[in-house]
């Protein structure tokens, strides 16, 4: 290590006009070799600026480009770090046009670091198509772990973690959100979701008729100075944040798996008010009555009331 207490100013050569692969930490510069070519996905902090691995400043300071989803976000950590590597957009909106580029790169033998505005890229990102293209055009694709909103909920959650189902975002409007949520009810596993603070009441909402009162915690700004992380069955969890103000920051939100048991005790219920509905009542009717008393997802609800009315004209045929 070489000691300076003045990091190099990113974006900017030194003056002999040469860019120096090197970062910061603690008043001490690391000098860092070029890169080989090739492809590196690495994970950023989620809110913290020191949850980063040393390998991963490594990397950031020896690529010939950073591809990020924002360039105003990854420049603050850069500056933190003293790093000076260019930086290019690739997000959702522009891959298709910057993929080729980018594509072009390798193929001139240049090291390309892609990284999300938070944790790990590819989680809930367009990265995979870049992966997928440099793996093809036979490119090195080389991972370098670290921070995850994800991982990190998981194991504060309480919940168990040894199977899990991460679904991303539920979808932004409420019949394909309460469709969403019964499609995903019986999986055996943990789940994990990501929310936006203004949807969050309306998602946890659906997800408390949908899931019933399962056990779930919801972790916010996880990292970061406001961290939250409640924890409470999901009908108390859809109260509080239905009273309160939409949350701010990146949420995820963490449900214990079905209890078999209480499934069935469950399945059994609806089985019985739809039989009593569907006898003073059309299907369509009845599907209605039920779906509204239950909170149960209109979708789910017929299904089932399709398989009753099935299994009542096979016993009259029989």
């Amino acid at each position: 290590m070489r000691r300076n207490a003045t990091p190099p100013r990113p974006g900017r050569a030194d003056p002999d006009g040469v860019r120096r692969r090197r970062f910061g930490v603690a008043g001490e510069m690391v000098e860092v070799p070029v890169l080989e070519s090739g492809l590196y996905l690495v994970a950023t902090p989620i809110g913290n600026l020191r949850d980063i691995t040393l390998r991963a400043l490594d990397v950031l300071a020896g690529a010939d480009v950073i591809a990020c989803e924002d360039t105003r976000v990854t420049r603050k950590l850069l500056d933190h770090y003293g790093i000076a590597t260019p930086r290019t957009l690739y997000h959702e909106h522009n891959a298709a046009q910057a993929r080729p580029r980018l594509l072009a790169r390798l193929a001139d033998g240049a090291a390309v670091a892609l990284v999300s505005d938070a944790g790990t890229p590819l989680i809930s990102d367009p990265g995979y198509k870049l992966v997928r293209a440099a793996q093809q055009a036979g490119h090195a694709v080389t991972p370098v772990p670290g921070a995850s909103a994800l991982l990190a909920a998981l194991v504060a959650s309480s919940l168990p973690t040894d199977r899990f189902f991460f679904e991303g975002f539920l979808p932004a409007k409420q019949a394909a959100r309460q469709s969403r949520v019964g499609a995903i009810a019986a999986i055996p596993a943990t789940l994990v979701l990501f929310e936006t603070g203004p949807r969050l009441g309306a998602a946890l909402a659906d997800l408390a008729a949908g899931l019933g009162a399962r056990p779930a915690s919801v972790c916010r700004e996880l990292t970061k100075l406001h961290e939250e992380i409640r924890i409470a069955d999901l009908v108390t969890l859809a109260q509080d944040y239905a009273a309160a103000a939409a949350p701010r920051g990146e949420i995820v939100i963490v449900i214990a798996a079905p209890d078999p048991e209480a499934r069935k005790a469950d399945d059994d219920d609806l089985d019985a008010k739809l039989s009593a509905a569907l006898r003073r009542a059309s299907l369509k009717d009845a599907v209605s009555e039920v779906a509204d008393g239950t909170g149960r997802p209109r979708r789910a609800v017929y299904q089932r009331a399709l398989a009753l009315t099935k299994g009542h004209d096979d016993e009259a045929s029989g």
